[in-house]
């Protein structure tokens, strides 16, 4: 009998990386070595403050965004409908950043509910900003290449309808990370994560990874590709003054696009590789682990970007921002004026005799 068919002894030795060598002498060299998740201890107090920090950032400058656009620019065509939306939907996936910076931090979920909330709340957000960064750059494409089919097309019914598409889709593509996500206590600690059926758990992970592949990368890059390569053939052409500023433009939406979202896709697909068993090992899976967690973190700062790039570019935006921030400002100094006016009032009546 061999004794790696003993059930007790697979039973010791399969929580261990287990490598034999074989040599002509019939020597075995047994290696034992844990195989842990420990390298994706060093990257957690790390990862908790940048997610803090695109928290506050992406807060202040979505919501500015929302409010601007709703209250001093009346939308008119389907580029103030996917600025909104867009706003919106980083809003989404900012609101939900908190509970994953405690999570990070070795505070667990305390519910299913919450759990599937939040993972809701972050891939609704996550699908629906991605999408709407692809919807505007068709919008750009309309407006440069396609100027006459663009007044029939770029209105705000239009607009309004493919939002509609789009929050439906990223709804969809949401689904089986809601349904699947509950809390899982491991090691007295409660995990908010995937807990895939266990007969076919390899297949959902691997369709859940392709998902994000396609539709976070494949697909919006390719459109934006096209779209934009096909505007820079119309600029070149063109000999408008603003010609240099518009190209600049598109390099940076391009560039930031793929700097924030291509490596966090390429560690996605890297663990898939892993799933089908190729180039599989303790040393590698905690590399890929760890990768995935960081290029995850650093892509949020996507959410960030999106307001300066496609909102504060604008002219009409940028002068709608300086009247706000005037007023606020003009209302901080105005209610200086006024609390030193009551403190020196209360003092002058507290020194009066009576």
């Amino acid at each position: 009998m061999n004794l790696t068919d003993d059930p007790e002894i697979h039973l010791i030795t399969s929580d261990y990386n287990y490598s034999l060598d074989y040599n002509d002498s019939m020597d075995f060299n047994y290696d034992y070595s844990p195989c842990t998740d420990s390298t994706t201890i060093l990257g957690y107090n790390s990862m908790s403050a940048l997610i803090s920090v695109v928290f506050m950032a992406g807060l202040v400058g979505n919501s500015i965004v929302v409010l601007i656009l709703t209250h001093y620019i009346k939308m008119k065509n389907m580029t103030d409908v996917c600025m909104l939306n867009l706003a919106i939907s980083d809003l989404l996936l900012v609101l939900s950043l908190p509970f994953w910076a405690c999570y990070v931090s070795g505070h667990g979920f305390l519910s299913d509910a919450l759990c599937k909330f939040i993972t809701g709340l972050y891939l609704i957000g996550f699908y629906s900003s991605i999408f709407f960064v692809t919807l505007m750059s068709i919008d750009r494409y309309l407006a440069i290449v396609h100027a006459i089919f663009a007044m029939r097309a770029r209105t705000l019914l239009y607009g309004t309808i493919a939002s509609i598409v789009i929050w439906s889709v990223a709804i969809c593509a949401s689904i089986p990370d809601f349904v699947f996500t509950e809390v899982i206590i491991e090691d007295n600690a409660a995990e908010c994560q995937p807990n895939y059926p266990s007969n076919n758990e390899k297949t959902w992970k691997l369709l859940r990874n392709f998902e994000v592949n396609i539709l976070g990368l494949l697909i919006p890059l390719v459109i934006m590709t096209y779209c934009y390569v096909s505007i820079l053939i119309v600029l070149l052409r063109s000999k408008t003054s603003k010609r240099h500023k518009a190209i600049k433009l598109i390099f940076m939406i391009v560039g930031v696009f793929i700097v924030f979202w291509v490596p966090y896709n390429i560690t996605l697909f890297l663990e898939s590789l892993q799933e089908l068993n190729i180039g599989k090992n303790c040393g590698n899976s905690q590399k890929v682990i760890f990768a995935r967690d960081v290029t995850e973190a650093i892509s949020l700062v996507h959410c960030c970007v999106n307001p300066v790039i496609y909102v504060f570019a604008g002219e009409k935006f940028k002068k709608h921002l300086g009247n706000l921030f005037y007023r606020l400002t003009f209302c901080v100094s105005v209610c200086k004026r006024t609390t030193v006016r009551i403190r020196v009032s209360e003092n002058e009546t507290s020194n009066t005799p009576v």
